[in-house]
């Protein structure tokens, strides 16, 4: 019967459980799914992570190359995020070129990058206009259940947390790098940006971390990115009905507790995975 409900009337099924302050997966309105957390996940990137929300799963991976400094900025690297959502994370996905979503979502993340300044790109130069890093950041969906930006967000900072770059020289002789794998270091992590995600149900009633399935029903998403020095790094709403500053601030401060709990757990899966090696 309550199956029934549910296909039938999918917005009316999820309006009887908001009308007694809770979710129809059990949670409170403000309440995050379980996260989980694998670094490390894959041998051949520079440093990677595997993140879990719920049953929406990310892996990000990043691979560091050689390259030459833009003109625009001889003394910076770069980074180059990527966002994929391939059909194997949900039917709600095609193959080919990428979907406006997943453009949106790398744009996104490119934003959070260069807004919280996660890494100092200047860390990236080995030498001014001649070499630095560029960073390739590619961020594979596994498994989609909704606020998959959350998700990219911790899967991002979790991967260039365990990142480690070989030291490179220029020989004075042939002007060509030398890489130098045995005596590698850890990138500088500048700021600790999370996101968190939410979403509004008939224009009033505010949820966090919606699912796939309460994505589809809401009438306002929004995006708040801060960082531990609860500094706003950036907030994105991608259209939708509108939000009281009173709201606003209601996201901003439970984002704000959000981010010390990502990364206290970062830290501490990083703590362990040390203690392994």
């Amino acid at each position: 019967m309550a199956a029934g409900f549910k296909t039938a009337e999918p917005l009316e099924y999820h309006r009887s459980f908001l009308k007694e302050q809770c979710r129809s997966d059990g949670r409170e309105l403000l309440e995050f799914r379980a996260t989980t957390l694998n670094i490390g996940s894959i041998s051949t990137a520079d440093g990677s992570a595997l993140v879990k929300l719920g049953n929406t799963t990310v892996i990000c991976g990043i691979k560091a190359e050689l390259s030459n400094p833009t003109v625009e900025a001889p003394g910076k690297g770069y980074m180059v995020p990527n966002v994929d959502l391939p059909p194997l994370c949900s039917s709600r996905f095609r193959p080919g070129p990428p979907g406006e979503q997943a453009q949106a979502a790398s744009q996104f993340i490119a934003d959070v990058i260069e807004s919280s300044e996660i890494i100092k790109t200047e860390d990236l130069c080995i030498e001014k206009g001649k070499l630095c890093w560029v960073l390739y950041c590619d961020l594979m969906c596994l498994d989609y259940d909704g606020n998959v930006l959350d998700a990219c967000i911790i899967a991002l900072l979790a991967a260039l947390k365990n990142t480690q770059l070989p030291e490179v020289t220029i020989n004075t002789d042939t002007c060509l790098p030398e890489v130098i794998l045995d005596k590698k270091h850890e990138l500088q992590i500048h700021r600790h940006p999370v996101g968190s995600s939410f979403g509004v149900f008939d224009r009033s009633i505010m949820v966090v971390d919606p699912t796939a399935e309460e994505e589809s029903l809401l009438t306002a998403q929004l995006t708040v990115v801060t960082d531990e020095e609860e500094r706003l790094c950036s907030v994105h709403k991608p259209g939708g009905s509108s939000l009281t500053g009173e709201k606003l601030q209601e996201c901003i401060n439970r984002a704000v507790v959000r981010q010390r709990e990502i990364q206290k757990l970062i830290d501490k899966v990083l703590q362990s995975v040390k203690t392994q090696q």
